[in-house]
C-alpha cells in the first residue's frame, strides 16, 4: 500500500470533500472594485446557491483581519474574501489550522493570487467558480512568523509601495501604478544579495528579489517552476547591477519570450535565509511588512481554498 506524507494525505482528503454552501462574505470596500462589487456579490452569491450567514463591507482596511478572525471563530464553514492581494494575504493567518475554507473574489489591481489559483477575474465567473468549484489544499509562504499567500519582493516594488500616492491604484488601476513605477525606477539602486539554502551560501548583485509561493507577481507570471502546492518556497533574483536588466526581465516575462529566464536565478527549499546590503524593505503581497535579513519558509498544505472544478490549461 502506498504511503503518503501528512501534507499529501491532507491534500487528497480536501479533494474528496464538497465546497460548503454556507459562508460569510467579507469585502474590502477600499479595494479598487470593492465598493461597487459588494452588493452585487452578495446578491449573486445567494442566487448561485451560497447561503450567506453574514456579509460585511469593510471600509477600514485595518479591520479586515479582525472581521475574518471573528467569522472563523464563529464557526463559518467558509469565508469568501473580496479584495486585492494585500487584503487576501493579510487575513490568511486566521484560516491556518481551522476547518474553514478560504474563497477569493478578485477585486484588486493585479489579482496575482487569484491568477495563481486559476480563478477567473470577472465577478460573475468568479462567483460561479465558488458555487461549482472544488477544494484544493495549498501551501502558504512564511517570512519570519507571518504567513503570506502569493509573493513577496525586494527592490523596486517596496519603493513603489512606500511612496505611491493614496488612491492612485484605486482610481487609475494598473496604468497608474506603472506610471508611478517608472518614476521610482529613476531613484532605484541594485544591492548585494545573500541566500543561504542550508548547503551553500550564494552571494550576488541583484536588482530585484521575488519570494514565491505562487507563480504571479504584479499580474504577470514570473515563475513557471513552482505552484501553491509544490511543498517548497522559491527565491528568484534578477541578477546584475543594471536597472535596465530588470526592465528587460519584466518585458521578457510579460511577453513570455524564450529568453525570459536568462536574467534570473532561482533558489528553492523548505527553509532559506535571505540578507541584503544595504538592508531592504520587503513588500509582501503589496504591503510593506518586513525588512532584511529574514528567514523564509513554506507552510505546507496550510489552508483549503476554492478553485474552479476544471483547472484551466497552463499558458
Amino acid at each position: 500500500m502506498a504511503m503518503h506524507s501528512p501534507a499529501a494525505a491532507l491534500a487528497i482528503e480536501s479533494t474528496l470533500r464538497p465546497v460548503p454552501t454556507s459562508a460569510v462574505l467579507i469585502v474590502n470596500a477600499r479595494s479598487r472594485r470593492g465598493e461597487a462589487a459588494f452588493e452585487a456579490a452578495r446578491q449573486k452569491l445567494e442566487a448561485a446557491g451560497i447561503t450567506l450567514t453574514a456579509a460585511h463591507a469593510v471600509r477600514d482596511p485595518s479591520k479586515m483581519q479582525d472581521t475574518v478572525r471573528a467569522a472563523v471563530r464563529s464557526g463559518a464553514p467558509m469565508v469568501i474574501v473580496g479584495g486585492g492581494d494585500g487584503s487576501l494575504s493579510g487575513v490568511v493567518d486566521d484560516v491556518v489550522g481551522c476547518d474553514c475554507v478560504f474563497a477569493v473574489l478578485p477585486l484588486g489591481t493585479a489579482n496575482s493570487f487569484a491568477r495563481t489559483l486559476g480563478l477567473p477575474l470577472d465577478l460573475d465567473a468568479a462567483i460561479a467558480a465558488i458555487a461549482t468549484g472544488r477544494r484544493r489544499r495549498i501551501d502558504l509562504g512564511m517570512i519570519g512568523d507571518d504567513y503570506f499567500a502569493n509573493a513577496a519582493s525586494i527592490g523596486l516594488a517596496p519603493l513603489i509601495a512606500e511612496s505611491v500616492p493614496h488612491g492612485l491604484k484605486r482610481y487609475l488601476g494598473r496604468f497608474g501604478y506603472m506610471v508611478w513605477a517608472l518614476r521610482c525606477f529613476i531613484r532605484f539602486q541594485p544591492f548585494r544579495l545573500t541566500v543561504e539554502d542550508g548547503a551553500e551560501t550564494h552571494r550576488l548583485w541583484a536588482s530585484e528579489v521575488r519570494i514565491f509561493n505562487g507563480r504571479f507577481h504584479g499580474g504577470v507570471e514570473l515563475s513557471d517552476t513552482t505552484d501553491v502546492d509544490s511543498g517548497d518556497i522559491v527565491i528568484q533574483a534578477v541578477t546584475g547591477r543594471s536597472r535596465w536588466r530588470l526592465t528587460w526581465d519584466w518585458y521578457a516575462k510579460f511577453f513570455r519570450l524564450r529568453s525570459r529566464n536568462d536574467t534570473t536565478v532561482e533558489f528553492r527549499g523548505q527553509f532559506l535565509r535571505l540578507d541584503t546590503r544595504p538592508r531592504q524593505r520587503i513588500s509582501i503581497d503589496g504591503e510593506l511588512l518586513a525588512r532584511t535579513p529574514v528567514d523564509v519558509r513554506v507552510a505546507a498544505s496550510a489552508i483549503e481554498v476554492v478553485v474552479p472544478a476544471q483547472a484551466p490549461a497552463m499558458p
